[in-house]
């Protein structure tokens, strides 16, 4: 059906990461860029599109204006804002441009520096959205709070087994030598850390950081030519509720359902199949929601399918295996896509799935407004 297996993915950009003073956006994009040019054995000569995600803490930045400063010359390029959820829908977007014949490498790249912007810039995720403020609704966290509060209330899903969640990919990030938040820690600790908006505690946060991504996608038949061995996109797909949670029918269920349901689809294969997996976890409660949607387990399910180290290294489904936006960094939808990428490709180290043939990555942006689900292979 559609795209199956004919685009890959090659060419992994890493930036240094983390807090990251006296840097601009910019650079950010550019190093990443570069750096996935390079690992793919491509030149700049190469590169003919470009979709990126506009940086949330300096507007300036588009595919144009990066492409500019790197001397590229072009047949396609776009900005496409889905905030956390862009990363896999310009992956599915460039896949669909290189497929129609309008570029035949496709650069993807974010970049943020919301950790270390000033407070006029950056604090983009503490601030109240539109009116929100005049309800006490500050920042992301209030608006998440929202949703595990009724999650919790409908399924009985517990602080300790959001903690599961936490404790786990702060494990996974312990293997990880690039990753911020390596210490590990416990159930207590989970338990311990301050409340941020009830019913989440800190360490149920995503990390605020800096830091880009890049990645190439291209034809299957051009990967195959390429440095590193390339990693071929089965299935894809995408699901949009609307973007006020108090406008939909129920704020405890995801796009996941949709995205996931045509991305299967598209690949043909079963929830069994996978080998790994990277949920988007800007917060820990939505990882759970998601595999439900998903239909990993039932709903209501997830909280006990952590608790039992089904997520776990070793375990059923191995998932945000670099430590995930909890504990390795946060660059929006970024993370995900280059560890199962990573994870395909068998250069993961200690952390490294055995054996491991098929991936499925989700990004989420908004309040869980919007989601997008890819389905990998090696």
């Amino acid at each position: 059906m559609g795209l199956k297996n004919k685009c890959a993915i090659t060419g992994l950009g890493y930036t240094v990461q983390g807090k990251v003073p006296d840097r601009s956006a910019m650079s950010f994009y550019i190093e990443a860029a570069k750096n996935a040019i390079a690992d793919a054995g491509l030149s700049i000569r190469d590169i003919d599109g470009i979709i990126i995600q506009p940086c949330p803490t300096d507007s300036r930045i588009t595919a144009f204006s990066l492409a500019q400063d790197m001397g590229l010359s072009l047949r396609f390029g776009a900005d496409q804002q889905l905030q956390g959820a862009s990363s896999c829908a310009i992956i599915q977007h460039a896949a669909m441009a290189v497929d129609a014949g309008l570029c035949d490498y496709c650069l993807c790249a974010f970049a943020d520096t919301s950790r270390s912007a000033s407070p006029t810039t950056g604090n983009i995720y503490q601030r109240a959205m539109s009116s929100d403020a005049a309800y006490g609704m500050f920042g992301v966290a209030a608006s998440y709070a929202m949703i595990a509060r009724r999650y919790t209330h409908e399924y009985g899903i517990t602080s300790r087994q959001f903690g599961a969640v936490s404790v786990a990919f702060r494990h996974h990030a312990s293997l990880n030598p690039i990753a911020q938040m390596r210490q590990p820690i416990t159930i207590d600790d989970h338990q311990a850390s301050r409340w941020v908006v009830e019913p989440l505690h800190l360490f149920d946060c995503c990390l605020v950081s800096d830091g880009g991504r890049a990645l190439i996608v291209t034809s299957a038949e051009r990967a195959r030519n390429l440095a590193k061995s390339p990693v071929y996109i089965m299935g894809m797909g995408q699901g949009h509720p609307l973007s006020d949670p108090l406008q939909r029918k129920t704020v405890t269920e995801t796009g996941a359902i949709e995205s996931g349901k045509t991305a299967f689809s598209m690949a043909g294969i079963t929830r069994k199949d996978i080998d790994v997996c990277s949920i988007y976890d800007a917060f820990s409660f939505a990882v759970p929601m998601q595999l439900e949607d998903l239909g990993f387990c039932t709903k209501g399910e997830g909280g006990a399918f952590f608790e039992d180290g089904h997520i776990a290294l070793g375990g059923a489904l191995p998932t945000n295996t670099s430590g995930g936006l909890l504990s390795e960094v946060y660059i929006q939808g970024w993370v995900g896509t280059h560890e199962v990428i990573s994870q395909l490709r068998g250069d993961c180290g200690q952390r490294q799935v055995p054996d491991a043939e098929l991936g499925l990555v989700t990004s989420s942006g908004g309040v869980l407004s919007t989601h997008a689900t890819l389905i990998l292979r090696r």
